[in-house]
């Protein structure tokens, strides 16, 4: 469990992670596709190899890098998290639990009836959702309400927008990126999960995106390109865009990761962005995961 908050000065934001915070992120991102695989034999079906691409960002974001406060999900001065890939909730959920943000035993009945944990996430039903999920393509422009309110509000915070790579195919997200640019949102950081599928195969086969790097820069944002597995490197660059207030351009990150990371068998078929993995085969997931160094 997290026993304090997580409220970062910029000095500290300015150091590279030890050694022993390097080792406890990736006990969380294992922890995060152990309870994805947990919560999906509740349900039955869900997307495994979405969540498990972001397993590092999620961890990197949460246990480390945004300002949170433990059991205070409406806290004004937190960091705003924002999902344009909601299919990936069933990962985050078992981190707001942590963080106390909602009773550990509501992960149990997750997507039953009744259960405010679905699918998707909910903003007005579960503490901590700064945004609700569904369709690809809104969360950006959100997250860019939620940085130029701050102009009014005089509360400052950081806002973190995940989207997945075939959102780049949305029309909305290149206007979400043109108005940040032009608003100079040096407070808000997209990252993009580049896993190379979507739902309907591979994302350049779909609809080429790249040169991906060079879209982001041309719209105005200051980007950079990360290995999303690389814990170190991730934490790193995260740390230092956080500590960076003097920019006058919002960030986008391109991380690249591999759908289904940490299984072998969901890293080489595309298929399990959704599926359902059998008690035997789900065991088998979970001592891989446990194994395996990311």
């Amino acid at each position: 469990m997290i026993s304090q908050a997580h409220v970062r000065t910029t000095e500290q934001m300015q150091h590279q992670p030890t050694t022993q915070e390097i080792a406890f992120l990736k006990d969380k991102a294992k922890f995060i596709r152990k309870e994805t695989i947990r919560l999906i034999e509740i349900a039955k079906t869900g997307h495994y190899s979405s969540v498990f691409s972001c397993a590092e960002i999620f961890a990197a974001l949460y246990y480390d890098v945004m300002n949170i406060k433990v059991g205070e999900p409406k806290w004004p001065e937190r960091d705003r998290f924002l999902m344009g890939k909601g299919h990936a909730a069933v990962g985050q959920f078992p981190i707001l639990a942590e963080l106390e943000f909602f009773p550990n035993a509501w992960l149990d009945d997750y997507t039953r009836l009744g259960s405010p944990l679905g699918d998707h996430p909910d903003m007005k039903k579960v503490p901590g959702i700064d945004f609700s999920s569904g369709s690809i393509g809104h969360a950006l422009s959100a997250g860019v309400g939620m940085t130029l309110a701050q102009r009014y509000t005089g509360i400052t915070h950081d806002v973190f927008v995940l989207l997945g790579d075939g959102e780049m195919q949305e029309g909305q997200v290149w206007e979400a990126a043109l108005s940040a640019s032009h608003h100079q949102l040096n407070r808000l950081i997209a990252i993009v999960d580049r896993n190379g599928y979507q739902l309907d195969g591979k994302v350049n086969d779909v609809i080429n995106i790249e040169p991906l790097a060079d879209k982001w820069q041309a719209f105005g944002w200051e980007t950079h390109v990360v290995d999303g597995h690389n814990i170190q490197q991730l934490t790193t660059l995260l740390r230092q865009v956080k500590a960076d207030q003097n920019r006058k351009t919002p960030v986008c990150i391109i991380a690249n990761t591999l759908k289904g990371k940490g299984v072998s068998y969901m890293e080489t078929e595309p298929g399990w962005h959704l599926g359902y993995l059998s008690p035997e085969d789900a065991e088998k997931a979970l001592q891989e995961i446990e194994n395996k160094e990311i």
